[in-house]
């Protein structure tokens, strides 16, 4: 801190600081001295070398200060939202560690500003689109997207903190808590029905349409970067490779970085694919021996794909599909359809796992009960893949996963015990085993 100032302002610090440190010892002398040879000098001696340790610790923090670079000072403060996105901690997940013998680490992206891994994304997406004059900030200019919620949740916050509108189009049967969290964070929220990808007013190409009716009349009059006009910029997160980069240029190294390279397997769902892709196309150029793996819920199409190179689900079949878009109550990952995003993984992945509804609500219980660890439905996905592969590679290994968010934003669906026993789903106050991973 202390280098971003004037030299006549140190030395105005560091006098005062070395003031405060005379007056301290003057004091404690003077006092001392009156009452030496009573109770009442005990008690000064006594204070005057708290008083000694209090000056020591100054004058250590002060020295630290002066010597402390320059750039660590400024990391120490970070520089609006955009400076909170990533640089999430690493935990290693006690109980799946200790049960498997290996080393389960998440990477704890719920800690990101906006809750979710999706803040990267958003802000690469707004970064990119600034950087090309698609968006000027503060112009008036909307930040449409099609999402089950986090993406838009992400987008709305960094909407806000660079002067933009934002309207999010989503799924009318995903959590309540989404969509009332977005309308806080100022967006205009517009639900519809799940549809096929093929319909025109399918969440994501409904999204589409309203930016480009939003940039008619202001296409007519033309812009340019001296007299920016206000446009409406379709996010596009499943096709949009801004979304790849933010993992491939942040999510990967910080993971390499924090496990100094010591990996022996990735596991993760994928919606969009572009953490997914990113992560593992980062790390797999490092670590040659690094295995990476694929956990998809029940109805996602990309099981099969990474399987067998066939994009189907079993649940698609006619008559057998029970819910909407895919066929599970986990939100924010699983799909049907190859994204540009996902393609970027191609020859990366490994091989790939299904996860049940019921794996995934039991895996969640089973990490608020034995690591008070109160995790989503996608997070609840990864680490089920996590221990299935930590015992297939058996103890002594390491396996790295994401907490993607946390499960305040899934109170009314896949923390609400009603819903699952209407999906017919067992729910359990207590999971205290991993004796549901089959």
């Amino acid at each position: 801190m202390l280098d971003s100032l004037s030299d006549k302002s140190k030395h105005i610090a560091i006098g005062a600081a070395l003031g405060v440190f005379f007056t301290l010892s003057t004091t404690a002398i003077v006092l001392a001295a009156k009452g030496s040879n009573s109770k009442t000098s005990r008690h000064l001696d006594t204070h005057a070398s708290a008083n000694a340790r209090r000056r020591s610790s100054i004058s250590d923090s002060l020295s630290r200060m002066i010597s402390l670079p320059k750039t660590e000072q400024e990391n120490l403060i970070r520089d609006g939202v955009a400076g909170l996105i990533g640089n999430t901690p690493m935990v290693r997940i006690k109980s799946l560690s200790d049960a498997t013998g290996c080393d389960i680490l998440a990477k704890a992206e719920f800690l990101n500003p906006g809750g979710s891994t999706k803040d990267r994304v958003a802000l690469s997406m707004i970064n990119t689109a600034e950087r090309d004059h698609i968006l000027t900030p503060g112009n008036g200019s909307t930040i449409f997207e099609g999402t089950v919620g986090s993406t838009g949740i992400s987008l709305a916050m960094m909407a806000k903190a660079r002067g933009y509108s934002a309207w999010i189009v989503m799924p009318d049967d995903v959590a309540l808590e989404k969509s009332q969290l977005l309308e806080k964070l100022g967006a205009h929220v517009e639900k519809v029905r799940p549809v096929s990808i093929v319909d025109k007013n399918q969440f994501v190409n409904l999204a589409k349409r309203r930016a480009q009716e939003f940039g008619k009349d202001d296409q007519e009059g033309g812009s340019s970067s001296e007299d920016p006009k206000k446009t409406g910029f379709f996010a596009d997160q499943f096709e949009n490779l801004a979304n790849f980069e933010a993992h491939f240029t942040t999510t990967g190294p910080e993971i390499y970085k924090q496990t100094q390279g010591n990996v022996d397997a990735i596991v993760m769902g994928a919606g969009t694919g572009g953490t997914l892709a990113g992560v593992t196309k980062y790390l797999k150029a490092r670590i040659p021996n690094l295995k990476a793996y694929l956990v998809d819920p029940q109805g996602s199409g990309l099981f099969n794909k990474v399987k067998y190179n066939i994009m189907y689900s079993p649940t698609e079949k006619e008559g057998k599909r029970k819910r909407h878009q895919v066929d599970t109550v986990v939100e924010g990952v699983g799909i049907n359809r190859l994204t540009r995003n996902f393609a970027m993984s191609e020859g990366s992945i490994d091989d790939a796992f299904r996860v049940t509804d019921q794996e995934a609500v039991d895996m969640a219980r089973y990490l608020v009960h034995k690591d008070g660890l109160f995790i989503g439905s996608s997070s609840a996905v990864n680490c089920v893949g996590a221990v299935r592969i930590a015992r297939e590679l058996g103890p002594g290994h390491t396996i790295v996963t994401l907490l993607c968010d946390s499960g305040h934003r899934h109170l009314t669906k896949f923390w609400n015990d009603e819903y699952l026993a209407k999906q017919g789903l067992d729910v359990k106050d207590v999971v205290d085993n991993l004796d549901f991973i089959v």
